[in-house]
């Protein structure tokens, strides 16, 4: 039974470890903080769909699948773990403020079902009669029936329930340096000082997996942070039925209810470094488009701001497989997208660290891609 340690605990850490853990591997999970950092502060929708950009259809098609494998996840998950994670498989409605806003979802509708992927088209009328909060003034909108979402609090917190249940590591250290020997990783030095050895290292660590030790130059991309700002708040009655993400004169936002009555509003999308301050511009901008698509949004409970670090790599697409150190795989640079490919990305790394071979629906995200733009550089 092959020893595995992965140097990050946050969503994809902990998924990879729980379903690596099923397939009979020994596994140590080391993070200071576990399921402290983005995973703590994003918001969890479920939205290959909603998110889809121009060039990105590799990224719909890992998100497809992904999210198809959800239900089953959570319920393997859940018996598990003993723990709910507040799963929702209620739709997406997108909206529109005005006509601007409205011709680009048109535009996204039309890219949608080039691609095969039916959508919904909305007036207004249609939208208020799904989302009776929503203002008068909204336009219309497009309706992607099978997206969701998920808290990724009780998401984390089942995991990590899980990843002890199956007999589990967790080391509350940081990882500072990979160790090699003979021109392979052999395991990891901790920052006390202390090492710790395993047949292979899974680097997931969104943004800081660029701040470990002894990798050779150019085996790791360059992952960046994104800051991003949520605001959480609360109210006595459900304020929505489904995620709303909507268009507010060009500025994008969203809001995630939960079953509690929470309500999650996000999210700012910044490039500021590894600057986690909460600002009062970016608190005013989200209340500022949640209110003009909702009104009642400021009737609600002020309950908690924060801010999270997404790692985005340099195409915004997940970085999964072999690095060019062998025995070190990356799972890192998955962006917006960490909470909706986490269980693709966990039986993809479960599966590499078994058989040594990614699945078809992987390929398209090795860490090869950039090794050769560096080559050509």
């Amino acid at each position: 039974m092959g020893a595995v340690i992965i140097v990050g605990g946050g969503v994809i850490g902990l998924a990879t470890a729980w379903r690596s853990l099923e397939r009979g591997l020994r596994v140590t999970v080391a993070d200071p903080g576990p399921a402290s950092k983005a995973s703590h502060v994003a918001a969890g929708m479920l939205t290959p769909v909603s998110e889809l950009s121009y060039g990105e259809e590799a990224l719909l098609r890992l998100g497809l699948a992904s999210r198809e494998r959800y239900p089953s996840f959570v319920a393997e998950l859940e018996e598990v773990s003993g723990r709910h994670t507040g799963f929702r498989d209620d739709g997406t409605l997108q909206v529109a403020l005005d006509s601007d806003d409205l011709a680009v979802l048109d535009e996204l509708r039309r890219f949608q079902e080039s691609l095969g992927i039916p959508a919904q088209a909305l007036t207004g009328r249609e939208c208020r009669r799904l989302e009776p909060m929503l203002a008068p003034s909204v336009r219309g909108g497009l309706l992607a029936p099978a997206d969701g979402s998920i808290d990724p609090r009780r998401l984390t917190a089942a995991l990590l329930a899980a990843v002890e249940r199956l007999g589990g590591t967790l080391v509350r250290e940081r990882a500072t340096e990979v160790l090699t020997e003979d021109g392979r990783a052999t395991g990891v030095r901790l920052e006390g000082g202390e090492a710790l050895h395993a047949d292979q290292v899974v680097l997931a660590a969104g943004p800081w997996s660029q701040d470990i030790k002894g990798v050779p130059m150019g085996v790791l991309p360059p992952v960046r942070p994104v800051k991003g700002q949520v605001v959480r708040l609360r109210g006595d009655m459900p304020f929505l039925g489904r995620s709303v993400r909507g268009l507010v004169r060009g500025s994008s936002v969203y809001l995630v209810p939960r079953a509690d009555g929470e309500v999650v509003v996000g999210a700012t999308q910044e490039e500021m470094g590894f600057d986690t301050r909460v600002t009062a511009g970016g608190v005013w901008e989200l209340l500022r488009d949640a209110r003009e698509l909702l009104p009642g949004v400021t009737e609600l409970e002020f309950i908690e701001v924060s801010a999270g670090l997404r790692p985005g790599s340099p195409d915004n697409a997940p970085v999964l497989g072999p690095s060019a150190l062998p025995g070190l795989l990356l799972a890192t640079g998955h962006f917006r997208s960490g909470v909706l490919l986490t269980p693709v990305t966990a039986d993809v790394m479960a599966e590499l660290l078994v058989t040594g071979e990614p699945p078809e629906v992987a390929r398209p995200f090795s860490p090869a891609r950039f090794e050769r733009e560096t080559s050509r550089g």
